[in-house]
């Protein structure tokens, strides 16, 4: 299958692009201006380019909608036959309920996280109203694989323990629960996704591994025998305490986690970035 990959060149591309090839697809890695650039013929489209900074999100609303909304709809009308979107946990806000499954009424509560939930509709529709097969994958934390992003939490710990990084802040007392995956098996459920579509329109969770953040800390230490500095500040007002994937819909597909373990994202982050 040809597959049309958009942000190929980012964090999550290089790896969907590696497991499409290892699956015997050609990619086709796309990484100019999604709302500008001609767009090849394909017979499929793993949609990943977006503007995904929540604080930036609020400063800038209006580029946002631009790239992950118009960009969306320009990949949309290219009529491929496979559609696959990169959605994101946050468009379910703070829920009250610790585990998330895709049927969760979606509250997004930044500029970012409702542009995301905007796609989502408008692939749904399209595949309601024609012959698309299309799936939305909404991705809770991503780790491992040599993380460059030291806002993510395994990564800015792992950079403290290095030394490359001071110190990171902690939010609250470090008992808020997120769901952590390895960059790989997130790009094994988009192959995945890619290869099992079918007419309409899907919702799956791609999460593994819940942990707090003291958890992390803790593993980061035990991993790499370094200390971490921490420095602590007051919980924000309306974060959700606990996070978690229910992933049964993608395992059900024959999706399974093999890399996600705490430990191992650690390790892995450690000796890539080492």
């Amino acid at each position: 299958m040809r597959v049309l990959v958009t942000g190929a060149r980012g964090y999550l591309g290089r790896n969907v692009v590696e497991q499409l090839r290892a699956a015997g697809h050609t990619a086709l890695p796309f990484s100019g201006d999604i709302r500008e650039d001609a767009i090849p013929p394909s017979d499929g489209v793993i949609h990943l380019a977006a503007l995904a900074r929540v604080r930036e999100s609020f400063d800038n609303p209006l580029a946002y909608y631009d790239v992950n909304v118009t960009g969306t709809l320009r990949l949309l009308r290219s009529a491929p036959a496979r559609f696959v979107l990169a959605s994101t946990a946050a468009v379910y806000g703070a829920p009250a309920g610790d585990v998330l499954t895709e049927d969760h009424p979606r509250r997004p509560a930044n500029p970012y996280a409702a542009t995301k939930a905007a796609a989502e509709d408008a692939v749904a529709w399209t595949a309601r109203g024609g012959p698309l097969a299309a799936v939305t994958l909404r991705l809770f934390n991503l780790a491992g694989g040599g993380d460059r992003d030291d806002t993510r939490l395994i990564t800015r710990a792992c950079g403290v323990a290095a030394g490359r990084l001071p110190s990171m802040e902690v939010y609250g007392d470090g008992t808020a629960v997120r769901d952590f995956v390895h960059v790989r098996d997130a790009a094994r459920a988009f192959v995945l996704a890619l290869e099992t579509c079918r007419p309409g329109h899907e919702v799956y969770n791609v999460g593994a591994t819940p942990a707090s953040v003291a958890d992390v800390l803790a593993a980061v230490r035990r991993v790499t025998g370094a200390e971490v500095a921490v420095e602590w500040k007051p919980a924000h007002p309306g974060e959700a305490r606990v996070s978690r994937a229910d992933t049964t819909r993608l395992r059900a597909l024959g999706w399974l986690p093999v890399e996600s373990d705490l430990d191992a994202l650690v390790r892995d982050q450690w000796a890539a970035r080492r």
